[in-house]
């Protein structure tokens, strides 16, 4: 093949990275594929849109059928995002026997299993790449690089709007609200930024992760969820004299066939390496049973750090084309899913709660943890500015999450417990 011709759905911030990658270094991506890279065809809403790379005019189109049904296109690249109709659009065009490059983790996550087991049919290849943490290649690390051993756990900063406003919360002892409108002014957050800041591009990026790590078709609802808008300056301030910093952390695991996944507030160790991630970066920390610990750093974000895993993707297609091996890339899971219960899930917990400021208070909270077997590596206590309140902040043991669940609840009975304020993971210490 000396030319392979592509059709790119979308062209935003990654898109025109795309454009401008494959234009820029042509000689360099012909030069390692075999093939000159052609672009067909550019889906676009607007076609007279004023835009920040040179385009042939004619490339254009707003029909999403000058893409799907032409027979001189080879693979499609989809970065315009969405999920049911762009799921509906690469179905067509999977059986029309095109390959697909894509940066859509939303669309991965809901629909994903479905797409790669048409594609297999079709014969057909997926890469996805691009559709976590950007620039860092991840899945290909997991699916070749690390292919020999047997995943343990991975853990990340996935989403690099919430570590921004984390980040800043910490080190300028800034409020969420202002600094979530600096994020937005800047470009790092949406202006409707509740996909990010509530967990939920993140739970679907470690979908797409536990789902290669553990071979075993791991779904979005099995993903346990929660954000950063109740994280307060206080559970930082707690957290930080304890030698903690506060990150959302998206976690998988597996022990004995069975997976937990999450993504939450975690606390970590200063030292940890995940801790150090700083602003708008991405990182995943990789624990395998051969290799031991990984991370993987980098831009998660960006026109340029995204289009150049899309590109790597492209190439990747193009390379199996040559050698006329496309349509292996799924493979059926291995195992069948089996997920942790609540009484299986341990770890180690920060818990900050308002309290009387009495005599006896202290022994009866004790009473309600001595009764779930719960043990406290750390105990701080300090007087509220309610009067006659105090404040008492524990990192326990670890301990299951049913445990947690059970005290929880019991506290709330207790006459001398105004409110448990926070509660949050704590990771990273074994």
């Amino acid at each position: 093949m000396s030319q392979v011709n592509v059709g790119l759905c979308g062209l935003g911030t990654v898109g025109t990275g795309v454009v401008k990658i494959l234009k820029d270094h042509a000689e360099e991506i012909k030069y390692k594929v075999g093939s000159e890279i052609n672009i067909e065809k550019i889906l676009v809403n607007d076609l007279h849109k004023k835009r920040d790379i040179v385009i042939e005019q004619d490339w254009l189109t707003t029909n999403p059928d000058d893409l799907i049904n032409n027979p001189e296109i080879d693979i499609i690249i989809e970065v315009m995002g969405g999920i049911e109709d762009t799921n509906v659009l690469l179905e067509q065009a999977i059986r029309n026997k095109k390959h697909i490059v894509t940066a859509n983790k939303d669309l991965m996550a809901v629909h994903g299993q479905k797409l790669l087991r048409l594609a297999k049919e079709n014969k057909c290849d997926i890469f996805y790449d691009a559709s976590v943490a950007g620039g860092i290649p991840i899945i290909r690390s997991l699916t070749e690089g690390l292919a020999s051993d047997k995943i343990q756990k991975i853990m990340g900063i996935v989403n690099g709007t919430t570590n921004y406003i984390l980040t800043k919360m910490t080190d300028e002892d800034l409020a969420f609200d202002p600094v979530l409108k600096e994020a937005q002014d800047l470009g790092f957050a949406e202006a409707d930024p509740t996909s990010d800041v509530d967990g939920l591009d993140a739970a679907r990026k470690m979908t797409l992760l536990a789902n290669l790590a553990f071979k075993m078709e791991i779904g979005l609802d099995d993903v346990e969820v929660s954000g950063i808008r109740t994280i307060s300056q206080e559970d930082i301030t707690f957290a930080t004299s304890l030698g903690y910093t506060i990150k959302l952390i998206g976690i998988a695991s597996i022990h004995n066939g069975k997976v937990e996944v999450s993504v939450e507030p975690t606390l970590l160790p200063k030292d940890h390496p995940l801790a150090l991630v700083k602003n708008e970066f991405n990182a995943v920390y990789v624990y395998g049973e051969a290799v031991g610990e990984t991370m993987f750093y980098g831009p998660g974000a960006g026109s340029l750090p995204t289009a150049t895993a899309v590109v790597s993707d492209l190439m990747e297609v193009v390379k199996n084309v040559r050698l006329g091996i496309t349509g292996n890339e799924y493979i059926t899971p291995q195992y069948e899913k089996q997920l942790k219960q609540n009484d299986e899930k341990y770890m180690q917990y920060f818990i900050r709660m308002e309290v009387d400021d009495a005599a006896g208070t202290f022994q009866k909270i004790t009473n309600v943890f001595t009764d779930e077997n719960i043990s406290f590596a750390k105990i701080l206590q300090l007087p509220s500015e309610k009067e006659k309140m105090a404040e008492i902040v524990m990192v326990t043991h670890k301990i299951s999450k049913q445990q947690l669940l059970n005290s929880r609840e019991n506290l709330k009975g207790l006459d001398v417990v105004n409110r448990i304020i926070s509660y949050y993971r704590v990771d990273g210490e074994d």
